[in-house]
């Protein structure tokens, strides 16, 4: 126990670190080495390497080997850490912007949630953390979080009644589970499988890859696709580290970071199929339901925020935004 925690204060003796000529920053994330996300980040560490001639360099640090999402959060702030990935609701505790994000329904389509987080609403959100010390790079796509249960299918809100569910540490996710009729109950990421296991929840809500790699699907045998909302991850760097680079070095960072989060999207697309095909052949029952009961019970969240303009406008341009699935905007 001693020598990790001697090895792991040594790793976060500096975020950024130069040998020589070439400076290195420390990226720590809590996802499995086989989660698309993660090969997004790999590629984005081979491009840095490229624009960067090998001066800058960034080091991966996967599978919560230097702690969970808040944690690593905190260490950004600190400085201690460079660079971090986290679901965008665990943010809303950071800048309150990010609260639009976890709304359910907010996103017409994929291509309306693409449209919005690529424009000027989704950068507006990206550099409202940054009086926090955070400062979002770009977004990774985490497509659409549906709800899977032990030993109940979910087929309406009222199926979700007298379940507890897990959710993210967001105030927003947790008032949407219990608009929802369920008993929203936070828990850290690493600790899902085993609470599934032991019954301290009922069932959880996420995308099917997160789902698949999660191996929760061995626990929870119903997949209800009721895609109640489209969180994207966000990739952020610490703004210590941040205004310590050069100009330029902060343009290869960000191309880098633009390019990985292409990248990243091709993967996504793949890596759901795959999950959805894979869950199905382990047993899993994958549900179609209607969406409309489920939009209906969670309307009530959107007037919570009138009397929040900085929120409430950013609803409006939202859902205002047009995008390539109308038939009016192509």
């Amino acid at each position: 126990m001693v020598g990790r925690l001697a090895a792991l204060l040594f790793l976060l003796t500096a975020s950024c670190t130069r040998t020589g000529v070439v400076e290195t920053i420390k990226l720590g994330h809590g996802l499995d080495t086989n989660h698309p996300v993660h090969h997004a980040m790999v590629f984005m560490q081979e491009r840095l390497d490229s624009l960067s001639g090998g001066a800058l360099q960034i080091q991966i640090y996967p599978s919560q080997q230097l702690g969970t999402e808040r944690q690593l959060l905190e260490l950004l702030q600190l400085g201690s850490l460079g660079m971090t990935k986290v679901a965008s609701a665990v943010l809303e505790g950071f800048a309150p912007e990010y609260k639009v994000l976890s709304l359910p329904y907010i996103f017409r389509s994929e291509a309306h949630r693409y449209d919005v987080l690529g424009g000027p609403v989704g950068r507006r959100i990206l550099l409202s953390s940054e009086q926090y010390w955070l400062r979002g790079l770009t977004y990774y796509d985490a497509g659409s979080r549906s709800f899977y249960t032990k030993d109940r299918p979910i087929h309406s809100p009222e199926d979700l009644e007298g379940l507890k569910i897990r959710t993210l540490e967001s105030t927003t996710q947790v008032r949407m589970v219990n608009g929802l009729g369920g008993s929203a109950t936070p828990i850290a990421w690493g600790e899902l499988y085993t609470a599934l296991q032991q019954g301290v929840v009922d069932g959880a809500e996420n995308n099917p890859p997160s789902f698949y790699t999660s191996r929760h699907y061995e626990v929870c045998k119903f997949y209800s696709l009721d895609e109640h909302t489209g969180l994207p991850d966000v990739l952020l760097i610490s703004t210590i580290v941040w205004d310590r680079l050069t100009p330029e070095q902060q343009s290869w960072v960000q191309r880098a970071a633009d390019e990985s989060a292409e990248y990243q999207n091709v993967l996504w697309k793949a890596a759901t199929e795959e999950a959805l095909q894979k869950v199905q052949e382990a047993g899993v029952e994958i549900i179609y339901p209607d969406k409309e009961p489920f939009a209906a019970r969670v309307t009530s969240l959107y007037d919570e925020y009138r009397e929040a303009p900085e929120i409430y406008t950013l609803i409006e341009q939202i859902q205002t935004t047009s995008s390539c699935d109308d038939s009016e905007a192509c």
